[in-house]
């Protein structure tokens, strides 16, 4: 069986403005720089032969490179309670009619995810159960911020395998969105083996 997700890997420049959002609250497990990502669409544990079909299903995605802007920030969780903290993404209608076209093509294979709407966000740290109050400054100290525009030219089917640093992400396939300048490889071969947060719907 393998753990699989589909999602964007992040330019540099975006992912340094990200990692610079680092903050020393106690208890928040930062995503490393090298692995911040947006997931379109979360799959999860699959066998060898759906891995395939999926690869391939994929592959009839036709979408263009667009410009992501990442900005604002924000947090999961319920009841005074903080599960993780993200930054979101602008509304993108390129961004939005990709991720259509990658779910679609998920559900008619049978892999429908979860369920839940998508909410395009880059996800920062994981929390076990922080109380509010102590995220606070964070949000206190980053709701203005805003990264430069990224062009984004391809996304990815990823695998996450679990190693003793964290899981580990490896790009499974490759696919370059229409008019991209053809950097998507230099991307691919970054993540080839990388440790990183655990894929959730939209970061």
């Amino acid at each position: 069986m393998i753990r699989l997700f589909v999602g964007l890997a992040l330019p540099d420049a975006l992912r340094d403005a990200l990692a610079g959002l680092h903050a020393p609250i106690p208890g928040a497990r930062w995503v490393p720089r090298e692995n911040l990502h947006l997931t379109l669409h979360f799959i999860g544990e699959v066998d060898g032969h759906m891995a395939e079909e999926a690869a391939v299903a994929l592959g009839h995605v036709d979408a263009e490179a667009f410009a992501l802007t990442v900005e604002g920030v924000g947090q999961f969780g319920s009841r005074g309670r903080v599960r993780a903290l993200w930054a979101g993404a602008a509304r993108n209608e390129a961004l939005e009619r990709l991720q259509g076209q990658v779910e679609s093509a998920c559900r008619r294979l049978g892999l429908g995810g979860d369920g839940r709407r998508f909410l395009p966000h880059v996800t920062l740290a994981r929390c076990p159960d922080l109380p509010e109050m102590r995220v606070a400054p964070f949000f206190a100290a980053h709701s203005g911020f805003a990264a430069p525009p990224a062009e984004i030219e391809a996304f990815a089917l990823f695998s996450s395998t679990l190693g003793s640093g964290g899981p580990v992400y490896r790009v499974e396939a490759s696919y370059p969105l229409a008019g991209g300048a053809g950097r998507w490889a230099e991307l691919a071969a970054e993540w080839a083996d990388t440790d990183g947060a655990d894929g959730a719907i939209g970061g």
